[in-house]
């Protein structure tokens, strides 16, 4: 491929970007590595806005292109085994962080992976993860949080969540911008992805499936 995909999604050039995910495409290209160099592109966006070199315009803007994205891609994987395999997951960005992209890239893993996903979306306080692992059952809680703030929300949902009594039913895991081993103790969390393939392989792990 003449072009690089995380440079040129990095770059924020929609138009090219969306030209190479279809040839890569039309060459027979594994889909899942397509959304990988998505995911790391995004990360690269996310320092970028770290670093105050992009803004949260550019940071919608971008959001907006993993759509599209999607859009070609999500075809190409549901062909390939879309079917439902009985596994629940809770995700959702913690209260106080509005951030959505890198948790968007995980839902449409787990989803394409055949999960059942309840996107709670993003600013969700502590009670309402409370109330839907209740109502659904959902062995698996990932909380996503991009912001250094969003530790201290991690932390505070899953004590929560043992408050009501529940901790022992679910396993929790958390990702987003830095998210280090130190964190995840910090927070009282199970395990951290650093992208949303590590985040399925732990729904599937825990989910049995």
């Amino acid at each position: 491929m003449a072009k690089d995909l995380v440079k040129t999604l990095a770059d924020l050039k929609e138009e090219e970007v969306l030209a190479i995910v279809q040839e890569k495409l039309n060459a027979g290209a594994d889909p899942l590595g397509i959304l990988d160099d998505a995911g790391r592109a995004m990360e690269i966006v996310g320092k970028r806005f770290s670093n105050s070199e992009y803004f949260i315009p550019d940071l919608v803007y971008s959001g907006e292109i993993l759509k599209r994205i999607n859009e070609m891609v999500k075809p190409k994987l549901t062909k390939e085994g879309g079917a439902k395999t009985g596994g629940k997951v809770i995700i959702g960005t913690v209260a106080g962080d509005i951030h959505d992209i890198g948790k968007d890239i995980v839902v449409f893993m787990l989803d394409v992976s055949g999960f059942e996903v309840y996107d709670l979306g993003v600013d969700v306080p502590a009670q309402k993860f409370v109330d839907k692992i209740k109502e659904s059952g959902a062995p698996v809680v990932g909380l996503s949080g991009f912001l250094t703030l969003a530790y201290d929300a991690m932390k505070q949902t899953i004590e929560a969540i043992t408050e009501a009594g529940l901790r022992d039913n679910v396993k929790v895991m958390i990702g987003g911008g830095q998210i280090t081993e130190e964190v995840m103790k910090y927070t009282g969390a199970d395990a951290y992805g650093k992208d949303a393939m590590v985040g399925v392989t732990l729904a599937k792990k825990w989910s049995g499936v």
